[in-house]
């Protein structure tokens, strides 16, 4: 009678762990999307109303960090022991992968920076959906992933999308910067995503070689203490560069006003933070692939928000683009898709084994 009650609630209490699962997934994907998005907006528009440095654009990136240490500490209290015989990782060893970690982001947030000053955020935001072309190369190589049909089209469409933009790239209407710096600008925007994928397979590589958990305070540590790092590295180029010679006089000059100017400042890096949990929940509950496939779906809405926002044109070849880019990120997703069920399904076989 005992054994009967077990078995009929047994798979009650795994679909309601489901749904409370994919309840978190959906929060952690609309604060992804939401975050991103408003970041980005922001960020154009701190250079649409008379901003010019591209150290502060970066530092803002990364200078929210501490909406994290919070987290981190109530995730480190309640978080469950690990029952792994796996020896922790020196701590040696965790620095220099938060020192890598922190320069790859530093260097990511100063080349989107440049991106974000020399393009039109709909071409940005198109240039951006390279990042899934870059995680699947580094992912064959750094993570074994395997080259299916579905992602080699995935990587062929993206790559016409970007190189659609490139060869527009002398028609751009952008606030009559010459040729030199939109080309600047489209090639920063590039390496960026490409810094963006490298760093998001070494953080796979990371769990399953150095932690080899993906219990969420070494999710949120992998974030936290590189930000640190990198708002340290930029905050050193500010300095350097003379740059912070030049910020009260981009607030007085700012187009909106001072106070104007420093709240885009804050809520960019408030923003970015949002994003950055969002990210760190969805590489925690479901897969860092996972996690950069939601947030390219920006690309989607980032266009849209720029002809409205910032009245950006739309030509038929940034059309042809953004469809090309669409249906590569959607084969992606439906590879991902196929990849989850059979994981699903081998799951299955084996406990009715």
């Amino acid at each position: 009678m005992s054994t009967s009650i077990v078995l009929t609630e047994q798979p009650q209490h795994s679909r309601l762990r489901e749904y409370k699962r994919w309840f978190r997934v959906t929060i952690y994907i609309m604060l992804l999307l939401v975050a991103q998005c408003t970041a980005t907006i922001l960020g154009r528009l701190y250079f649409e109303k008379g901003g010019k440095s591209k150290w502060v654009a970066a530092l803002v990136q990364s200078a929210g960090f501490p909406i994290l240490v919070p987290l981190l500490f109530y995730s480190q209290k309640y978080a469950k022991p690990s029952h792994s015989s796996e020896p922790k990782p020196k701590i040696p060893i965790l620095l220099f992968i938060y020192l890598v970690f922190g320069l790859i982001t530093s260097a990511m947030d100063l080349l989107y920076a440049y991106g974000l000053s020399y393009l039109p955020l709909s071409t940005f935001a198109l240039v951006c959906a390279s990042q899934l072309g870059f995680n699947a190369v580094f992912t064959f190589f750094l993570n074994s992933q395997k080259f299916t049909p579905l992602i080699f089209n995935s990587v062929v469409l993206l790559t016409l999308s970007v190189t659609l933009l490139a060869s527009s790239a002398e028609s751009e209407d952008t606030k009559d910067l010459p040729k030199e710096k939109r080309i600047i600008g489209f090639f920063c925007a590039l390496a960026g995503s490409a810094a963006f994928s490298l760093q998001h397979c070494l953080e796979q590589l990371f769990y399953e070689k150095v932690m080899k958990t993906e219990i969420l305070p070494a999710v949120l540590s992998i974030n936290l203490y590189p930000l640190i790092i990198s708002s340290g590295c930029t905050l050193v180029g500010l300095f350097v560069s003379g740059d912070w010679k030049t910020v009260k006089m981009e607030m007085m000059e700012f187009g909106n006003g001072r106070v104007s100017y420093v709240m885009t400042l804050v809520w960019t890096a408030v923003t970015w933070q949002i994003a950055c949990i969002g990210m760190s929940g969805l590489i925690f509950e479901v897969s860092s692939l996972f996690s950069v496939v939601i947030g390219n779906l920006e690309l989607t809405i980032a266009p849209i928000l720029a002809v409205i926002v910032f009245h950006d044109k739309i030509n038929g070849v940034k059309v042809i683009a953004f469809l090309l880019a669409i249906w590569g990120v959607l084969s992606y997703m439906y590879q991902h898709y196929l990849d989850d069920r059979k994981v699903k399904e081998d799951k299955g076989e084996g406990s009715e084994v």
